[in-house]
Order: C-alpha cells, then structure tokens, then sequence
C-alpha cells in the first residue's frame, strides 16, 4: 500500500469542523447524564452504538465498563492505541448551563465528557475519510478518578487482545489557549498514594483530661511535621507534596476523643523519593503516636506510579502537533503533580501524554474539579484533528 498523501492540516481542520457539532451534542448529552467510576454504563452504551454505526468491531466489557473499538486499513503491521475516559466526579454541578448535570452530586468537573468525545470525532472522520495502513485501537476508559480502571483494563487482557505498538492520550488543559497543545518528556505527572493514620487514645471527660489519653494533640503534631519531611528532608530540586486532607477527630466539646483518623495524599515525580517519603511518614508517625502514649495503625496504599513519557514518543508528538497548529502553538510543558491512571497503560506500552489547551479566563480557564468547569467545545476540534493526524503519521 502507497504512502497515503494527507491534506493540510488547514484543511483537515476545515473538515473536522463541519462534523464537530455533531460531537458537540454528545459530549453535552454525556455532560448531561455524568456517571461515575465503574457506573459508566450509558456513556459506555453511547459509545458502543456510534463506533459500531461507523464500522469499527467493538469489544465491550474490559476493565467492567471500558471498550475498544478496532478498524484495520491496508496490510500494515503497526497497531496504534488510543485513550479517552469516561466517568465523571462526586461533585454538584454549579454552572447554570443549559445541559448541566441531571444526576445530582455528579458531573463532569474534569473534561472527561470532552475527552470522549474527542476521541468519538476522530473515530467518525477516520472511518469515513481517513486514510491509514495498519490496525487502530480505541480505548474508552473507565474509572480514571481515583479507581484506578486501566489498571484494571490491563489486568483483564486489553494488550493481549489489542496488541499496541505504542499508545497515546490527551487531557484539556484550562490556562492553556484553545489551540494549543503541550508536551514533555520523560516524568510528566506524579505518582500517587493514600494514606490513612488512625491513631486510639483513651477517652475521658474535657474537665479532666488526665484521666484519658488524648489523639487530637498527636494529630495536630503529625499534620505541622508532616510538613517538615518536604522541607528538610528532600532534596528542594526534587519534587515532592504531602496533602492532609481530612482530620477526623471527636464531636463533642467537652470529651477527650478516643480516636483520631487522618487522611493523607502523597505525591512524587520520583520513585526513590516516593520510597523515601513513604519509610518517613511510617516511622514519623509511629514515633509520634509513642511520644503520646498512642496506638497507632497506618495504611499506605499505593494507587498510581508516575506518568512518563518516552523522549522517542513525546518528540514524535511534538512533530504532529507541530505539523497540525504550528510551532508558535506548541509548547513544552513542566511535569504537574496531578496523578493519572493512563501511566499504567504507559508501564505495558510506549508513549505519551498530551496536553490540549481549554482556554483562558471565563472562556475555559476554570480549573478542572471545581464545580464551576465545563469543558471548552471550541477545543474539541484541534484534539479531534490530533488524533486524525497522529493516526495517519503512525499508521503509514
């Protein structure tokens, strides 16, 4: 099969956007009816429908609600992979649009409605016009926030059922200017860690507080030295971030609290630095609760590693996102201690992880988990015509 020649790039955007409205009014029915972690069943249903109706075999069921939907052209060997998420956030919608969230305490506060409808836009005009030579593989992923569902999709056998010579995604980017896009090789985002400390005490009355042994002064120490372990104990030109977002502890004015349960994040770009912080906080803490005559309990989990990109991969990025919108929109972006799921996916296959601008200012500038975002529909056809591209530049 010949070398396909591709139109501009002036004219592929010319043409995406004469069918991005279409996708517009999905991504706002999909806004519209968030769902999420692992409940991503209508999302899921709606995507199912339209890749079948534009000829791509759709295998559903991966990782619970994920999919794939595959369309192969000519003999070629390379097989491309390409994510979107799905699932939105436990948050209450406070936009005021016209197709803000129906389900109360859900929405899509994070673009993930954009993301796939994105990927649907690119999928519709690669069935219809694209031309490529070799295999392609959508993936529609469920459970990004927090659940960890590439994870689960790459344990349930997505690379064995869908073999990928290398695997891409993108995520809006509010502060960036519709447009643009952003890249950098090598650690890109952080990894991420839960912790959750309970430390018991003895309960007794607040007027005589020598009959009991108080957590709450415990958990005041560990949330002010926790800080310390950053500051004092990392190296300042290597990244590191210890968030205690929640401090659980008694109801009452008057009782002296028997149990206190802290709830940490923990965030690093490097895995020395993620083992180090994760040896300090144990025995920080533990030495902590025994100076207060505590017991104490730490459970550390670790939920996503670091997001690297392939230098090899993020340069051929650069290239197409070069090629599509020009240099002058193309930017390099500095690692951000944001987490992301697709890392796993980055473990098994080579890639990349790349940035979409949503706007600036009250044109899409809101940043994402806030009650307050919705994803930039002028955005939606530069990451269309991204993926139309790095299809074609990969597919050859």
């Amino acid at each position: 099969m010949p070398t396909p020649t591709l139109q501009t790039s002036q004219d592929l955007l010319t043409d995406i956007r004469k069918i991005s409205p279409e996708l517009v009014k999905i991504r706002r029915q999909i806004h519209a009816h968030p769902e999420l972690a692992f409940e991503e069943v209508q999302t899921s249903n709606l995507v199912a429908a339209k890749l079948s109706e534009w000829g791509y075999q759709v295998e559903r069921g991966i990782g619970g609600t994920g999919l794939v939907g595959q369309l192969r052209r000519g003999k070629g060997t390379q097989r491309l992979g390409l994510r979107a998420d799905m699932d939105a956030l436990p948050i209450v919608e406070r936009t005021g649009l016209s197709y803000s969230s129906t389900v109360h305490g859900k929405m899509h506060a994070c673009g993930h409605d954009g993301h796939t409808a994105i990927l649907l836009c690119a999928a519709k005009y690669l069935a219809e016009h694209g031309e490529f030579n070799g295999t392609l593989n959508l993936i529609f992923q469920p459970a990004e926030e927090n659940e960890g569902g590439a994870l689960r999709m790459v344990e349930e056998g997505l690379f064995e059922r869908y073999p990928c010579d290398s695997i891409y995604a993108l995520h809006n980017a509010p502060g960036l200017p519709v447009g643009h896009l952003a890249i950098s090789a090598g650690p890109t985002m952080a990894s991420f860690d839960r912790v959750t400390i309970e430390l018991t005490g003895v309960s007794a009355h607040g007027a005589m507080p020598h009959h009991g042994v108080d957590p709450m002064q415990c958990a005041a120490s560990i949330v002010l030295g926790l800080q310390s372990l950053v500051s004092r104990e990392v190296d300042a030109q290597r990244a590191a971030v210890i968030t205690v977002g929640s401090v659980q502890c008694g109801e009452v004015y008057n009782i002296v609290p028997e149990r206190a349960t802290l709830k940490i994040g923990v965030r690093t770009l490097e895995p020395q630095v993620r083992e180090q912080i994760e040896r300090r906080i144990k025995a920080f803490v533990q030495a902590q609760a025994q100076s207060y005559g505590l017991d104490c309990s730490i459970e550390y989990l670790h939920k996503y590693p670091v997001l690297v990109n392939r230098p090899e991969h993020a340069e051929f990025v650069r290239q197409v996102a070069i090629d599509l919108v020009g240099s002058d929109k193309v930017t390099e972006r500095a690692p951000t201690m944001g987490s992301e799921d697709f890392a796993y996916m980055l473990q098994s296959v080579p890639g990349a992880y790349v940035r979409l601008g949503n706007g600036l200012g009250k044109d899409g500038g809101c940043m994402v988990h806030n009650p307050g975002y919705d994803f930039n529909d002028e955005a939606l056809p530069t990451g269309a015509a991204f993926w139309v591209r790095l299809a074609q530049a990969r597919l050859v």
